[in-house]
């Protein structure tokens, strides 16, 4: 009896099993191995397990790309516009009740651009008044409708405004009030082609007539395309000089008798003198018109920098909150995890029982299932980063160029595998704390 009882337990102690092995542990590898064999074991409900962290990596990756990509497609609209710009124009809230019907009256002058330009010439690179309206253009049979700006020289410097093709008109033909016009892309289309690119080129229309509202002008140069979104669009602009447009087209005067003009933009020749040039030129307008109370101004002076920072915290709190929404598709993909998870301790009871009776101890079970859930969820993680790239970039169908920064991509990524843990941790615990025996019993 005492043979056969050393004989039969001589293969338990001779030849442990691998689960046994190295003290009764699987090892981290071990535990891998054996969660990639029940992930793809059951792949379909393994997808559907962490398709709740798919969407939401996916949102978080697409949405802060293309919330990107749209502040830095609208920076560059403005920036197109010019840099280093200071607008004054009319005090939007001036003119009581006319406010309502025909938007605020008209106070900057003319003379008030020219005063601009002598007491700042030093510090800035240009000085362009601005006075618009639509009107029609036309050349023989072709016509469009297209918006007229008067204005100066220095438009070509102060909005970043030059020409494909010849030449903005002169000092001297401001002064002389001479009929000449700049016109944009889509006008030279418009009426020396079809309307469609490729139609008609810039030479062809260098020296015609083109006829403005009942008015003929001679184009003197034509504008590159830029694109018929943003800001004004330019490919629709005609620009005469602002003498002829005042004579020709405007019918707008300020109190005194004075030329009106919609806005006088200057270029700043250091970004560091914005502010500073800012409330000089705040000083000097309240000056002119006589004014002394600084809040009830009727012009007022705005700072293209200031609106860019605007602007791009107002985009920047949009992205923080869909992204913050986005997330929320985790956190819902985490409980999704949590749940299938523990569905699998209870369905693999009888495996747990059989390892713990083979030697495995509880942090080797916990182990076991824990990284599961963190495979599922990185898994899911990579696979959502990777459609969250193809989503953003389909935006781009919409004429939004998606901007990827690694910051949110990682904060993605990392929650995703946060979210595998903290939610894979109870079910973990809780196969860890089964017992053996009752667990060689389950059926």
């Amino acid at each position: 009896m005492t043979t056969t009882s050393t004989d039969t337990a001589r293969p338990v102690t001779s030849a442990p099993s691998p689960v046994s092995r190295r003290r009764g542990g699987i090892g981290l590898g071990g535990a891998f191995t054996i969660a990639w064999r029940a992930i793809i074991g059951t792949p379909l409900r393994s997808v559907l397990t962490a398709l709740g962290v798919i969407i939401g990596v996916a949102a978080v990756v697409a949405l802060t790309a293309i919330g990107q990509g749209s502040t830095a497609g609208v920076t560059r609209n403005l920036q197109s516009l010019g840099t280093n710009l200071l607008t004054v124009q009319s005090a939007r809230g001036f003119g009581g009740g006319s406010l309502v019907r025909a938007g605020p009256r008209q106070t900057v002058t003319v003379k008030d651009a020219e005063a601009l330009a002598a007491a700042y010439g030093d510090r800035v690179a240009g000085v362009a008044p601005t006075s618009q309206s639509s009107v029609q253009a036309r050349v023989g049979s072709n016509n469009t409708q297209a918006t007229l700006i008067g204005t100066w020289p220095a438009y070509e410097t102060v909005r970043n405004s030059p020409t494909q093709t010849g030449a903005y008109f002169t000092p001297a033909d401001v002064d002389g009030k001479k009929r000449v016009a700049v016109i944009g892309h889509q006008v030279l289309l418009d009426l020396f082609g079809d309307g469609t690119e490729g139609s008609a080129t810039p030479d062809q229309a260098l020296g015609q007539r083109v006829r403005l509202g009942s008015v003929n002008f001679t184009v003197s140069g034509v504008l590159p395309d830029k694109g018929n979104s943003g800001f004004g669009n330019a490919n629709g602009q005609v620009l005469i000089p602002l003498s002829t447009y005042l004579q020709r087209f405007s019918r707008t005067n300020s109190a005194g008798g004075e030329p009106t003009v919609s806005s006088v933009y200057l270029q700043a020749t250091s970004a560091k003198d914005l502010d500073q040039l800012q409330a000089d030129i705040t000083e000097l307008m309240t000056a002119r018109h006589g004014l002394t109370d600084p809040e009830n101004l009727d012009f007022q002076v705005q700072n293209q920098a200031d609106s860019l920072a605007s602007l791009s915290a107002v985009t920047n709190t949009l992205t923080i909150l869909v992204g913050a929404i986005a997330g929320i598709s985790l956190l819902v993909g985490g409980i999704g995890i949590m749940n299938i998870m523990l569905v699998s301790v209870t369905e693999r009871t009888r495996e747990i029982g059989v390892r713990k009776a083979l030697g495995a101890r509880p942090r080797d079970i916990l182990t076991q299932f824990l990284v599961e859930a963190s495979l599922l969820s990185v898994s899911g993680g990579v696979i959502g980063m990777l459609l969250g790239v193809a989503a953003a970039y389909a935006g781009r169908a919409f004429g939004i160029s998606p901007v990827f920064s690694v910051t949110p991509m990682v904060v993605a990524f990392v929650f995703s595998a946060l979210v595998g843990v903290f939610f894979g941790y109870y079910p973990a615990a809780r196969a860890a704390r089964l017992d053996p025996v009752d667990s060689l019993r389950y059926e």
